[in-house]
Protein backbone atom coordinates (compact mmCIF):
# COMPACT_ATOMS: atom_id res chain seq x y z
CA UNK A 1 0.00 0.00 0.00
CA UNK A 2 3.10 2.36 0.74
CA UNK A 3 4.58 1.68 -2.49
CA UNK A 4 1.61 2.60 -4.73
CA UNK A 5 0.66 5.98 -2.95
CA UNK A 6 4.16 6.76 -2.52
CA UNK A 7 4.61 6.24 -6.33
CA UNK A 8 1.39 8.27 -7.16
CA UNK A 9 2.47 11.11 -5.26
CA UNK A 10 6.41 11.45 -6.00
CA UNK A 11 6.11 10.61 -10.11
CA UNK A 12 3.82 13.13 -10.53
CA UNK A 13 6.39 15.94 -9.74
CA UNK A 14 9.20 13.43 -11.17
CA UNK A 15 8.52 14.33 -15.45
CA UNK A 16 11.02 17.56 -15.58
CA UNK A 17 13.62 15.29 -15.45
CA UNK A 18 13.17 14.75 -18.73
CA UNK A 19 13.98 17.95 -19.30
CA UNK A 20 17.14 19.31 -18.10
CA UNK A 21 19.09 21.90 -19.85
CA UNK A 22 16.02 23.11 -21.85
CA UNK A 23 13.88 26.13 -21.53
CA UNK A 24 11.76 24.40 -18.41
CA UNK A 25 13.26 26.80 -16.13
CA UNK A 26 16.16 25.45 -13.25
CA UNK A 27 13.82 25.35 -10.51
CA UNK A 28 11.74 22.86 -12.04
CA UNK A 29 14.64 21.18 -13.26
CA UNK A 30 16.06 20.71 -9.65
CA UNK A 31 12.26 19.57 -8.43
CA UNK A 32 12.17 16.63 -10.96
CA UNK A 33 15.66 15.59 -10.15
CA UNK A 34 15.19 15.32 -6.27
CA UNK A 35 11.39 14.26 -6.79
CA UNK A 36 12.72 11.04 -9.10
CA UNK A 37 15.64 10.35 -6.79
CA UNK A 38 13.04 9.99 -3.69
CA UNK A 39 11.02 7.93 -6.21
CA UNK A 40 13.45 5.18 -6.01
CA UNK A 41 13.22 3.89 -2.18
CA UNK A 42 9.15 3.40 -3.18
CA UNK A 43 10.23 1.65 -6.43
CA UNK A 44 12.55 -0.88 -4.83
CA UNK A 45 10.44 -1.08 -1.87
CA UNK A 46 8.03 -2.75 -4.60
CA UNK A 47 10.98 -5.19 -5.69
CA UNK A 48 12.14 -6.34 -2.55
CA UNK A 49 8.17 -6.84 -1.73
CA UNK A 50 7.90 -9.23 -4.38
CA UNK A 51 10.75 -11.02 -4.47
CA UNK A 52 10.57 -11.81 -0.36
CA UNK A 53 7.30 -13.08 -1.22
CA UNK A 54 9.38 -15.83 -2.83
CA UNK A 55 11.12 -16.28 0.51
CA UNK A 56 11.30 -20.51 1.63
CA UNK A 57 9.96 -21.44 -2.28
CA UNK A 58 13.13 -20.37 -4.68
CA UNK A 59 13.28 -24.29 -5.38
CA UNK A 60 10.00 -23.80 -7.49
CA UNK A 61 12.32 -21.26 -10.04
CA UNK A 62 13.61 -24.73 -11.47
CA UNK A 63 10.03 -25.83 -12.54
CA UNK A 64 8.22 -23.46 -13.36
CA UNK A 65 9.10 -20.80 -16.11
CA UNK A 66 6.18 -18.57 -15.85
CA UNK A 67 7.49 -17.72 -12.25
CA UNK A 68 10.73 -17.79 -13.20
CA UNK A 69 9.23 -15.13 -16.09
CA UNK A 70 7.65 -13.10 -13.41
CA UNK A 71 10.97 -12.98 -10.98
CA UNK A 72 12.88 -11.82 -13.85
CA UNK A 73 10.39 -9.14 -14.54
CA UNK A 74 10.80 -7.55 -10.96
CA UNK A 75 14.22 -7.52 -10.86
CA UNK A 76 14.15 -5.84 -14.35
CA UNK A 77 11.81 -3.53 -12.44
CA UNK A 78 14.55 -3.31 -10.26
CA UNK A 79 16.71 -2.16 -12.37
CA UNK A 80 14.97 0.20 -14.29
CA UNK A 81 13.85 2.17 -11.36
CA UNK A 82 17.34 2.49 -10.42
CA UNK A 83 18.54 3.44 -13.46
CA UNK A 84 15.99 6.08 -13.84
CA UNK A 85 17.06 8.09 -10.95
CA UNK A 86 20.73 7.81 -11.72
CA UNK A 87 19.73 9.68 -14.66
CA UNK A 88 17.88 12.03 -13.80
CA UNK A 89 20.98 13.53 -11.60
CA UNK A 90 21.67 17.12 -13.80
CA UNK A 91 25.36 15.30 -14.18
CA UNK A 92 24.54 12.48 -15.76
CA UNK A 93 21.86 13.80 -17.46
CA UNK A 94 24.35 16.00 -19.33
CA UNK A 95 25.68 12.51 -20.92
CA UNK A 96 22.81 10.31 -21.09
CA UNK A 97 20.56 12.81 -22.77
CA UNK A 98 19.32 12.75 -26.38
CA UNK A 99 21.08 9.34 -26.60
CA UNK A 100 20.91 5.94 -26.89
CA UNK A 101 21.08 4.83 -23.07
CA UNK A 102 18.09 6.92 -22.26
CA UNK A 103 16.59 4.44 -25.45
CA UNK A 104 18.16 1.61 -23.62
CA UNK A 105 16.43 2.63 -19.92
CA UNK A 106 13.21 2.89 -21.39
CA UNK A 107 13.23 -0.30 -23.15
CA UNK A 108 14.99 -2.22 -20.11
CA UNK A 109 11.80 -1.10 -18.51
CA UNK A 110 9.10 -1.56 -21.14
CA UNK A 111 10.20 -5.17 -22.64
CA UNK A 112 12.16 -6.46 -19.22
CA UNK A 113 9.69 -5.76 -16.18
CA UNK A 114 6.33 -4.54 -18.00
CA UNK A 115 6.85 -7.14 -21.22
CA UNK A 116 7.33 -10.44 -19.39
CA UNK A 117 5.41 -8.81 -15.96
CA UNK A 118 2.43 -9.30 -19.20
CA UNK A 119 3.77 -12.79 -20.50
CA UNK A 120 3.77 -14.46 -17.15
CA UNK A 121 0.40 -13.02 -16.18
CA UNK A 122 -1.15 -14.19 -19.34
CA UNK A 123 0.36 -17.88 -19.40
CA UNK A 124 -1.29 -18.02 -16.13
CA UNK A 125 -4.66 -16.94 -16.88
CA UNK A 126 -5.28 -18.38 -19.97
CA UNK A 127 -5.63 -21.79 -18.72
CA UNK A 128 -7.84 -20.19 -16.43
CA UNK A 129 -9.86 -18.19 -18.41
CA UNK A 130 -10.67 -20.88 -20.90
CA UNK A 131 -11.20 -23.69 -18.59
CA UNK A 132 -8.27 -25.92 -19.48
CA UNK A 133 -6.50 -27.82 -17.25
CA UNK A 134 -2.90 -26.55 -17.94
CA UNK A 135 -0.85 -25.06 -20.87
CA UNK A 136 -0.50 -26.67 -24.36
CA UNK A 137 3.29 -27.16 -23.24
CA UNK A 138 5.56 -25.32 -20.49
CA UNK A 139 8.69 -26.25 -22.33
CA UNK A 140 7.55 -23.74 -25.27
CA UNK A 141 7.24 -21.24 -22.43
CA UNK A 142 10.85 -21.91 -20.75
CA UNK A 143 11.84 -21.60 -24.77
CA UNK A 144 10.03 -18.36 -24.51
CA UNK A 145 11.72 -16.86 -21.20
CA UNK A 146 15.47 -17.78 -22.03
CA UNK A 147 14.82 -16.06 -26.14
CA UNK A 148 13.02 -12.99 -24.38
CA UNK A 149 15.14 -12.82 -21.03
CA UNK A 150 18.62 -13.06 -24.05
CA UNK A 151 16.88 -10.71 -26.14
CA UNK A 152 16.05 -7.81 -24.08
CA UNK A 153 19.97 -8.50 -22.57
CA UNK A 154 21.42 -7.79 -25.93
CA UNK A 155 18.84 -5.14 -27.12
CA UNK A 156 18.94 -2.96 -23.64
CA UNK A 157 23.08 -3.59 -23.23
CA UNK A 158 23.36 -2.58 -26.98
CA UNK A 159 21.63 0.89 -26.51
CA UNK A 160 23.50 1.15 -23.08
CA UNK A 161 26.80 1.06 -24.85
CA UNK A 162 25.95 2.86 -27.90
CA UNK A 163 24.17 5.54 -25.51
CA UNK A 164 27.25 6.20 -23.67
CA UNK A 165 29.61 6.22 -26.76
CA UNK A 166 27.56 8.60 -28.07
CA UNK A 167 27.49 10.82 -25.53
CA UNK A 168 31.06 11.13 -25.09
CA UNK A 169 31.32 11.98 -28.93
CA UNK A 170 29.48 14.72 -28.91
CA UNK A 171 31.52 16.32 -25.86
CA UNK A 172 34.53 15.92 -27.48
CA UNK A 173 36.13 19.40 -28.97
CA UNK A 174 39.01 20.37 -30.66
CA UNK A 175 41.41 23.19 -29.53
CA UNK A 176 39.00 25.90 -31.04
CA UNK A 177 35.70 24.47 -28.92
CA UNK A 178 34.75 23.16 -32.34
CA UNK A 179 32.68 19.86 -32.17
CA UNK A 180 35.43 16.62 -33.50
CA UNK A 181 32.57 14.35 -34.65
CA UNK A 182 29.60 15.46 -36.66
CA UNK A 183 26.32 13.83 -35.99
CA UNK A 184 26.70 11.00 -39.18
CA UNK A 185 29.90 10.09 -37.57
CA UNK A 186 28.13 9.34 -34.30
CA UNK A 187 25.21 7.43 -36.87
CA UNK A 188 28.26 5.05 -38.61
CA UNK A 189 30.13 4.21 -35.30
CA UNK A 190 26.99 3.31 -33.52
CA UNK A 191 26.32 0.54 -36.20
CA UNK A 192 27.62 -2.70 -35.04
CA UNK A 193 25.45 -2.18 -31.66
CA UNK A 194 22.63 -0.95 -33.44
CA UNK A 195 22.87 -5.08 -35.07
CA UNK A 196 23.47 -6.32 -32.16
CA UNK A 197 19.99 -4.54 -31.22
CA UNK A 198 18.66 -5.70 -34.01
CA UNK A 199 19.26 -9.13 -33.41
CA UNK A 200 17.97 -9.45 -29.42
CA UNK A 201 14.59 -7.41 -30.94
CA UNK A 202 14.47 -10.25 -33.31
CA UNK A 203 14.84 -12.94 -30.10
CA UNK A 204 12.31 -10.80 -27.88
CA UNK A 205 9.76 -11.31 -30.75
CA UNK A 206 10.31 -14.66 -31.92
CA UNK A 207 9.78 -15.50 -28.07
CA UNK A 208 6.29 -13.54 -27.96
CA UNK A 209 4.92 -15.81 -31.15
CA UNK A 210 5.60 -19.18 -29.57
CA UNK A 211 3.60 -17.64 -26.62
CA UNK A 212 1.27 -16.73 -29.19
CA UNK A 213 1.06 -20.68 -30.87
CA UNK A 214 1.04 -21.61 -27.53
CA UNK A 215 -1.79 -19.90 -26.18
CA UNK A 216 -3.97 -21.30 -28.96
CA UNK A 217 -2.89 -24.80 -28.73
CA UNK A 218 -3.85 -23.82 -25.09
CA UNK A 219 -7.26 -23.09 -25.96
CA UNK A 220 -7.71 -25.29 -29.38
CA UNK A 221 -5.88 -28.45 -28.28
CA UNK A 222 -6.17 -28.89 -24.60
CA UNK A 223 -9.19 -30.72 -22.96
CA UNK A 224 -11.15 -28.91 -20.95
CA UNK A 225 -10.59 -29.05 -16.77
CA UNK A 226 -12.82 -31.81 -15.20
CA UNK A 227 -14.41 -29.18 -13.03
CA UNK A 228 -15.03 -27.30 -15.27
CA UNK A 229 -16.29 -29.98 -18.06
CA UNK A 230 -18.87 -31.43 -14.82
CA UNK A 231 -20.36 -27.89 -14.30
CA UNK A 232 -23.93 -27.64 -14.82
CA UNK A 233 -25.44 -24.21 -15.95
CA UNK A 234 -28.09 -22.43 -13.31
CA UNK A 235 -31.24 -22.48 -14.87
Amino acid sequence: IIHFWALIFLYIWAGPHHLHYTALPEWAATLGMVFSIMLWMPSWGGMINGLMTLSGAWDKLRTDPILRMMVVAVGFYGMATFEGPMMSIKSVNSLSHYTDWTIGHVHSGALGWNGMITFGAIYYLTPRLWGRDRLYSLSLVSWHFWLATIGIVLYASAMWVTGIMEGLMWREVDQNGFLVNAFADTVAAKFPMYVVRGLGGVLYLAGAIIMAWNLWATVARQPMAASTAAAVPAE
